[in-house]
């Protein structure tokens, strides 16, 4: 039926000819070169948010003029203005903050589905992106290109330049690109587009216009180097390590349309901490990735959700076996990254390829025998290779089939892994409906024997229009694991879901826009297919004419639902039953001095014999205190009454507590920008946690319900399960871009953490606590420089000139 959609004829696209010069503008800020006198203009710019086909006014109107030549593209762009209506905030690349922006999107396949953006804002700022409807925009994607901003008295003017080594194109005689222009403007929100845009159905890569006249352009040698030099002073406890790295990150163009990256020697000392949380539950705690080599260009690796790069240096994962006098002295924590490479592009039939390869080098612990003194290594990872093999077929300028393979291999008697996901996206030419669907298998290779699983997942949906409504079905059994390469924190299930929601596109009298949602959701385990539970609830969006932010949602799991997690026994359950949670928040206008968030929430049971409740609030205040100083403060306090959770298993019995938790969270996160190159910021975060039991404890049956006559109490423990956890990060970093994609970057860390049982201090006796442990302190000074092979072809040409 999908391919049975009657289709419609496609929206006039607007053209823009480009003219080759054998001259190009200096990049200045001032359009007076003699190319910009006779190029053809883009203007006549729509409205497409908050309203659309809203022409633009006479004095915020936008001229844009684009030409070429051998090296790059070059734009250069009139925005008329009120000086004083123009926003502008200094910040650090990719931060779009509050100001007005210009952007420049390129499609050379013109295949409506694979963008490269380039955008410039008032301060003199870049933000730049590859983007594409099945991954949004990928702002970790960094290109090196030239722009110039002046301010003058009717408005600003921007001039680009960007070297073709940014873009993938086809070697042909003519071109066609797919072209748009989009500017925003931060004092009403408002964004106006050169082609006209609808935001009530398809992508947005749907609506460009086409740039022609591109003619004989060659696609440069694309071979960029980034040698850096890294040293490191860390000191804890007494002990000072340092550490000094020389290494290399290469780009280079395989094909027009495939680009190799490799880091040679990584060098990730300037990854940030991880925001550490108390973790009672029984699913594992993971961090985002803040290494760049894993978070530049991996749009086509991130298909079917299978890659979680934080795997590659991650733990170790093999257990130590102690003899008997023995204790670990040394184990690390993370391994060690030897190298990485990836290769990624897309050919002219809208074939994606991609391959990821990374080695991590054998990893021992240290072991000491206490009678003897000897010491002894124990492998704990040995060497390994993780690899990444994706297809994505895209079509009809809308959709794509893709399979992807993921795999890790690891020397000697460790476990392998293997994963291979068939996925499908599929929009109807009107761009109407969508279908997608996700069919994974994975197979583990384990010292006693075989382990395969399958997953699957698949959404129909309403993608237009004011009304919308999906239906989808997830699905995995009990074997299935991805967790060498990607991420799953649980497996055996078999659910269902409905949404419905609607929104506006248009604004009424006291609202830009709004959005309500409700959905129900119907649990299973896929083995045994036991019911799990059931829930539903309604969420709600809005933001004002006065650009001001609110929401609220509520959710009801009903009747009883059965937890066969939280006992950490396979097959038993937990029952708890009528669980409701309501959340309210507001988002005032960032576009004044001060701005604040906000948000309340609650939790409560509607169950028998048990009063546990939940309650939390958040205020985050922010002061732009001009237009390079920022200041955001947050603070989150979580309260728990009576919650009931696994503590221990005693024998054959799966204990529970009756537990008080609290959380109260204190971050401080500050910006100084001196100018768009040199930059100043400081993060702080305090987490603190604790959890006190109350004396006697649970035993749970095999029916999932709690007991206290067994008699079990605190005391009777082994261990005390009372936590008081406090962790402390501070990072101060300055940042001086002081050429084209070259850096140097000082940071200083310290950090604390304490975890004890100490759960009933206050939260100074805990800070004193805290303090009192060994504090880390960590220095590090990276340089990074830009070299790219047609500029030093160039250099070497003007000399061989000079001498001859």
């Amino acid at each position: 039926m999908l391919f049975c959609f009657s289709t419609i004829q496609a929206q006039d696209k607007k053209t823009l000819t480009i003219t080759r010069t054998t001259t190009p503008p200096k990049i200045d800020g001032v359009l007076d070169d003699v190319v910009w006198q006779n190029a053809d203009e883009a203007k006549d710019f729509t409205q497409f948010r908050p309203e659309m086909d809203v022409p633009e006014t006479d004095y915020q109107k936008t001229v844009v003029k684009i030409t070429y030549d051998d090296d790059a593209i070059y734009v250069g762009a009139y925005l008329y203005d009120k000086p004083e209506e123009i926003m502008k905030q200094f910040n650090s690349r990719d931060n779009f903050g509050q100001q007005d922006f210009f952007g420049v999107i390129f499609n050379p396949n013109n295949d409506a589905q694979n963008d490269t953006e380039f955008f410039i804002f008032p301060s003199g700022n870049q933000a730049d992106a590859i983007a594409s409807p099945s991954i949004g925009e990928d702002f970790g994607w960094n290109a090196v290109w030239e722009s110039a901003v002046k301010i003058v008295d009717d408005g600003w003017v921007v001039e680009m330049k960007i070297p073709y080594f940014n873009l993938r194109f086809s070697n042909q005689d003519v071109q066609t690109w797919g072209l748009q222009f989009h500017r925003h403007f931060r004092t009403t929100r408002a964004q106006y587009s050169w082609n006209p845009i609808d935001r009530t159905k398809g992508n947005i890569g749907l609506y460009h216009g086409e740039l022609k006249g591109i003619e004989n352009i060659e696609p440069p040698v694309r071979l960029s180097f980034y040698p850096f030099t890294s040293g490191l002073l860390n000191t804890y406890d007494g002990e000072t390590d340092t550490d000094f790295n020389l290494g290399l990150d290469i780009k280079y163009g395989i094909t027009e349309n495939f680009t190799l990256d490799m880091t040679l020697i990584p060098d990730f000392s300037q990854a940030g901490f991880d925001n550490l949380v108390l973790n009672l539950g029984p699913f594992e705690q993971t961090f985002s990735e803040q290494r760049q080599f894993f978070t530049e260009g991996v749009d086509l690796f991130n298909k079917g959700n299978l890659f979680f790069s934080r795997r590659v240096g991650s733990r170790p994962i093999g257990n130590v076996e102690l003899n008997e006098n023995e204790e670990i002295i040394d184990r690390p924590n993370t391994v060690k990254v030897l190298n990485a490479a990836k290769v990624s592009g897309r050919t002219k039939k809208g074939l994606g390829i991609g391959v990821f390869n990374a080695i991590t080098e054998k990893t021992k612990a240290k072991i000491r025998d206490n009678e003897t003194g000897e010491v002894r290594e124990e492998v704990v990872e040995p060497l390994a290779n993780y690899n990444i093999l994706v297809l994505d077929q895209q079509f009809n300028q809308n959709s794509s089939v893709s399979l992807i393979n993921t795999n890790v291999t690891r020397d000697g008697n460790f476990r392998d892994a293997n994963v291979t996901g068939l996925l499908f996206d599929i929009s109807n030419k009107r761009n109407t409906y969508n279908l997608y669907g996700e069919a994974k298998m994975s197979n583990l290779n384990l010292a006693d024997g075989n382990q395969t699983g399958y997953s699957t997942f698949f959404f129909a949906g309403k993608s237009h229009g004011k009304l919308r409504y999906s239906f989808d079905h997830s699905y995995a059994d009990t074997k299935y694991d991805i967790n060498d390469l990607g991420f799953i924190s649980r497996n055996n299930y078999n659910n269902f879901g409905v949404d419905l929601t609607y929104r506006i596109f248009e604004p009424t009298k006291k609202l830009n826009n709004y959005y309500i949602g409700t959905y129900v959701n119907y649990t299973r385990l896929a083995n045994p297919g036991e019911y799990t539970g059931s829930s539903f609830g309604v969420n709600f969006d809005a933001v004002t004419k006065t650009l001001h932010n609110f929401g609220g949602n509520i959710n009801f799991q009903v009747g009883k639902q059965f937890d066969y997690f939280e006992p950490r026994v396979e097959g038993r359950y937990f029952i708890y039953e009528n669980r409701i949670n309501s959340n309210v928040w507001i988002s005032s206008n960032y576009n004044n001095t001060f701005a604040i968030d906000a948000n309340l929430g609650g939790a409560t049971y509607f169950e028998d014999n048990r009063d546990t409740n939940e309650y939390w609030f958040g205020l985050n205040p922010r002061v732009r205190f001009n237009d390079k100083f920022l200041v955001v403060y947050s603070f989150d306090y979580n309260k728990i009454f009576k919650d009931r959770g696994f503590t221990t298993l005693s024998d054959d019995n799966i204990i529970f507590g009756e537990r008080d938790r609290k959380i109260l969270v204190n971050s401080i996160s500050g910006t100084y920008n001196f100018n768009s190159f040199h930059s100043l910021g400081l993060t702080f975060r305090n987490y603190w946690s604790t959890v006190i039991y109350q004396d006697e404890l649970f035993t749970l049956r095999d029916n999932g319900r709690l007991t206290k006559d067994s008699g079990f109490t605190v005391g009777d423990l082994e261990n005390n399960p009372n936590i008081n956890f406090s962790t402390w990060n501070l990072d101060l970093n300055y940042s001086w871009q002081f050429a084209p994609g070259s850096f140097l970057t000082a940071l200083y860390r310290n950090q604390l953490f304490n975890s004890d049982t100490a759960a009933t201090e206050t939260y100074r006796q805990s800070l004193d606590r805290l303090f009192d442990q060994p504090i880390q302190h960590t220095f590090s000074l990276r340089l990074q420089y830009f070299l790219n092979y047609s500029d030093l072809k160039n250099v070497f040409k003007k000399k061989n000139k000079t001498n001859s």
